[in-house]
């Protein structure tokens, strides 16, 4: 099925030199190898996240993967699947899933902009909350299943456990 495709006059501007800025603004370290991609490296609480965003100009798309560290041995990968099916289910907006090259855990989106003449601060900041957010939130369910040895559903239910009061 082919859609009628309307011509649009918006020139695209590279969405990678905004965010070379925000990540200079907030000195994070990164590296911009290449025109059409950039590297940055922010700490968390459990562990240190790799931020990738690729710009692929001729589909007007920015990919956004944030790479967890975290490697998932084989024989945990099954369960590791299961939790990503539970996981991902769970979530609104992108998706976790595992790399085949690096068997590492990464959460991943991307923004068409098709039309629009560049992405917003705002959308960026936004994208790199919500990855770190989940990040945040789902590591030591991904821990409690490469290490732990506990089932997927072990892993979720301490995972959507809040906590009330303090220790």
């Amino acid at each position: 099925m082919t859609l009628p495709s309307l011509e649009t006059s918006t020139t695209q501007i590279n969405p990678l030199d905004l965010i070379e800025e925000l990540v200079i603004a907030n000195d994070w370290p990164f590296q911009r190898a290449a025109d059409d991609e950039i590297l940055v490296e922010i700490g968390g609480r459990w562990t240190d996240y790799r931020l990738f965003f690729v710009w692929q100009e001729e589909a007007a798309a920015l990919q956004f993967c944030c790479r967890l560290d975290a490697k998932v041995p084989p024989k945990t990968r099954p369960s590791i699947n299961d939790l990503l099916s539970r996981i991902n289910e769970r979530l609104w907006v992108g998706h976790f899933d595992v790399s085949a090259e690096e068997d590492s855990i990464m959460f991943r989106h991307a923004l068409l902009l098709r039309g629009v003449s560049g992405v917003s601060a705002e959308q960026v900041e936004d994208l790199v909350e919500l990855a770190l957010v989940e990040c945040e939130r789902f590591y030591p369910a991904f821990q409690l299943v490469i290490w732990g040895g506990k089932t997927a559903d072990e892993a979720m239910t301490a995972a959507i456990l809040d906590p009330v009061g303090e220790a």
